[in-house]
């Protein structure tokens, strides 16, 4: 049944085929053309092969960057100031472990007559902090350096002495109320 249909199309189309000979030369045209379509092919090939090979060789160099830069990290400001003057980090070390005892002490004597005390006195240890950091900055900007290693030692002697200051209140407030409630059951 397919045999007829295709017979039939064949019958109905007789006549109409191109059975003419191409034009001389045709063949060498289309060889050339096929030439010419294959050398652009390989150029294009060898094009995407070099920029290939660059773009693996950027990212390599950015990942080596990255990877330098993470394990071998800029100096901290601590190291920094270290190298100026190798003395202050022992001083620093010193002042830091004996506010950071103290502090500790006065939260622990915490009470609620006490509380805002402490809240105001951490508020002004955050300020004083801040202001050593900035004197950090300047001994690193070139600034005098011996004023400035002075200002940071009186800075921790200042924060010392607020803090012994307001242990001494606490105790002072410790015993007016003890003093009060003695006299207010008697």
């Amino acid at each position: 049944m397919e045999n007829d249909h295709i017979e039939n199309l064949f019958r109905e189309l007789k006549g109409s085929f191109d059975i003419e000979e191409p034009i001389d030369g045709h063949r060498q045209r289309f060889l050339s053309k096929l030439e010419a379509s294959s050398a652009a092919a390989t150029g294009t090939k060898k094009t995407g092969i070099w920029w290939k090979s660059l773009s693996i060789a950027a990212t390599l160099l950015l990942l080596c960057s990255i990877g330098f830069n993470f394990f071998n990290p800029s100096p901290s400001l601590r190291q920094k100031v270290s190298n100026i003057s190798p003395e202050i980090t022992n001083t620093e070390y010193y002042f830091a472990s004996l506010i950071e005892e103290q502090v500790k002490i006065m939260q622990s004597k915490s009470t609620p007559e006490t509380q805002k005390l402490i809240a105001d006195t951490m508020m002004q240890l955050r300020t004083l902090d801040s202001d050593y950091k900035k004197m950090e900055q300047d001994l690193l900007n070139g600034g005098n350096s011996k004023l400035i290693l002075s200002a940071m030692i009186t800075n921790f002697q200042t924060r010392i002495g607020l803090l012994n200051e307001v242990l001494e209140q606490i105790e002072e407030i410790k015993i007016l109320k003890n003093y009060k409630d003695e006299n207010i059951t008697a």
